[in-house]
């Protein structure tokens, strides 16, 4: 997955794995807690609010893939409110068209 791949100098990739499926649990916990809201954009991706990804330095596509595969049933429902709240779901081939950033990929292009 793209996210494991984006580690700091001197971490491992078990390191980095820990790292991203406790940020992505706690974005769970925030969803479901209501301290972390998931957004539908009009061509179908996917965006989080709150600090778990900034903080893992996950992107919200790792984080959707992560959710749906293995997630919690209220993570997931709180996504199909998103997508109900937006009146379109969620578009699997934007998804999976790799890293997006909101900073112009800076911060995915740093070499670690």
């Amino acid at each position: 997955m793209p996210c494991d791949t984006i580690r700091q100098p001197n971490q491992t990739i078990t390191e980095r794995k820990l790292e991203i499926k406790e940020a992505v649990e706690k974005l769970q916990r925030d969803l479901v807690s209501g301290a972390a809201k998931a957004k539908v954009g009009p061509q179908g991706a996917i965006t989080f609010t709150g600090t778990a990804l900034v903080e893992g330095r996950v992107t919200d596509a790792c984080a959707y893939r992560r959710i749906m595969v293995s997630g919690g049933a209220l993570a997931k429902a709180a996504i199909t409110r998103a997508e109900q709240m937006a009146g379109r779901s969620v578009d699997k081939l934007v998804v999976g068209q790799g890293i997006h950033s909101h900073d112009g990929g800076q911060s995915w292009h740093q070499k670690g």
